[in-house]
């Protein structure tokens, strides 16, 4: 037992590490493919060592199982990027709103992503998660899930919807077909369908 309290202990420890370097993190390939820590596609080469360094994290970045955090965090009072460290089911809609921008700087691009994954120091993936809920909707512009499995169907009305190295089981419709025409869904899978709404 005390073993795997002290395995989840580094892993979350090693997740806040990658989100203290977050802030500087961008939305190129390169940076998506250094995709961040723990879920939370962040970025990071170093290790936390402290609580409260696991504290100041919570400030750029969420990471939370708790369904009701998974809602409030990715709704328009949320943060730009938002990490799960297992998987997670909300038994209701989720609603992916307001605008956000690549490092919670409004300096940075627009730009919002949801990690469903972990990763080691060199930024391998170690791990990845899988979020549940009935149906998301998504109202962020440039709104990326990297990484990770989201079962449930999508609704997409904003531009710039990405899937990276993640997968979507279930429907994508999209709100026109200039917002599919924008869309990145090449790196992704897509299990059901998708189209643009009648």
């Amino acid at each position: 037992m005390m073993v795997k309290s002290s395995k989840k202990r580094g892993l979350f420890l090693g997740v806040c590490a990658s989100l203290i370097i977050l802030a500087g993190c961008g939305n190129n390939e390169e940076t998506a493919e250094d995709a961040s820590t723990a879920s939370s596609t962040v970025e990071s080469s170093e290790m936390a060592s402290s609580t409260t360094e696991s504290a100041e994290v919570v400030t750029t970045a969420s990471i939370s199982n708790d369904p009701a955090d998974v809602v409030a965090g990715l709704s328009a009072e949320g943060t730009w990027i938002y990490a799960i460290t297992d998987d997670v089911t909300v038994s209701e809609d989720l609603i992916v709103a307001g605008t956000f921008y690549d490092g919670g700087e409004e300096s940075g691009d627009v730009y919002r992503k949801l990690a469903l994954y972990a990763q080691d120091e060199d930024r391998n993936v170690t791990d990845e998660f899988t979020l549940t809920a009935p149906m998301m909707t998504v109202e962020s512009p440039n709104f990326r899930i990297q990484n990770g499995t989201f079962v449930g169907d999508v609704i997409v009305k904003a531009e710039g919807f990405e899937l990276f190295e993640s997968t979507v089981e279930g429907d994508v419709t999209f709100d026109s077909q200039e917002l599919m025409d924008a869309a990145k869904l090449d790196e992704g899978t897509v299990t059901g369908e998708t189209t643009v709404a009648e």
